[in-house]
């Protein structure tokens, strides 16, 4: 995570915001809206079709060819987490019933051609789709308990987007920090969370980009120490070579799967079974 980033995050934020209208349903997506481009066909006339282009947008702008990370895409594989966290939660706005990610994927992700976009950097990955599969196992998770993630994101994204480095005092951050801390801290005592190592993941991945957020600040001494006694195993470091193993398998999965016939195959099939 980092600056650039939790920007890309913001822009959607502005113009698609995470919370529903005062008639209970998504914002739209007009035409003067960037991510009007991102639609398919340049038209967001349904709810998913506009959760899709705000998703593309935020891997398109991360691991595009002029994306954030052009350079080293390998090492920031873990902002995919994040962006299905986006995903999750704005999915679980209307439907929290069900594995929707996994439905998602198949109909918007897997069948559409713009996901099939190269990409250079990432062992095992030759476009976004490839990308986005190597995270498999958070769409394996329930909607419900995915979108529990979202909050403690937003909270370190919007102090990521704060902090600057022309000003690396991050005392106008310690009311979020605080606030990050004490979700994180709600999600490390729920058992259904640490009982589950993909949610253990992003437990670990949230933590470590918090605490390497401290680590760019003059004075974090007051900021709050992360308690992870309930984390087993603990949070790995993992090495470029271990994540190019892990990426093998999934890829290798992924193509097996898709010689099996999928149950979903249209955009009008319903999303919540």
């Amino acid at each position: 995570m980092n600056k650039e980033v939790c920007e890309s995050f913001l822009n959607v934020w502005e113009v698609f915001p995470d919370k529903l209208t005062k008639n209970n349903g998504y914002h739209e997506i007009n035409d003067g809206n960037f991510l009007n481009s991102y639609c398919g066909s340049y038209s967001c006339d349904t709810d998913l079709k506009k959760i899709d282009a705000g998703f593309f947008y935020l891997v398109n702008k991360f691991f595009g060819a002029s994306g954030v990370f052009k350079n080293n895409a390998k090492s920031n594989i873990n902002a995919v987490e994040y962006i299905i966290i986006w995903l999750s939660h704005m999915l679980n706005l209307k439907d929290k019933q069900g594995n929707i990610l996994t439905n998602f994927y198949k109909v918007y992700i897997n069948n559409q051609d713009k996901y099939k976009n190269t990409i250079n950097g990432v062992e095992g990955c030759s476009n976004y789709d490839d990308l986005i599969y190597k995270k498999n196992e958070l769409m394996k998770i329930t909607n419900e308990k995915l979108s529990k993630f979202y909050a403690p994101f937003k909270s370190l994204c919007e102090m990521y987007s704060i902090f600057g480095d022309d000003n690396k005092n991050c005392t106008k951050c310690l009311e979020k920090a605080k606030e990050f801390v004490e979700k994180y801290k709600e999600l490390s005592e729920d058992y259904s969370i640490t009982n589950d190592s993909s949610c253990n993941k992003i437990l670990c991945t949230l933590s470590n980009d918090y605490d390497n957020f401290k680590k760019k600040c003059k004075d974090s001494s007051s900021f709050p120490t992360i308690d992870k006694p309930n984390i087993t195993p603990k949070c790995p470091e993992q090495t470029s070579e271990q994540n190019s193993k892990q990426i093998h398998v999934n890829i290798s999965t992924k193509n097996s799967e898709q010689n099996l016939s999928y149950a979903v195959t249209s955009e009008d099939a319903p999303l919540s079974k």
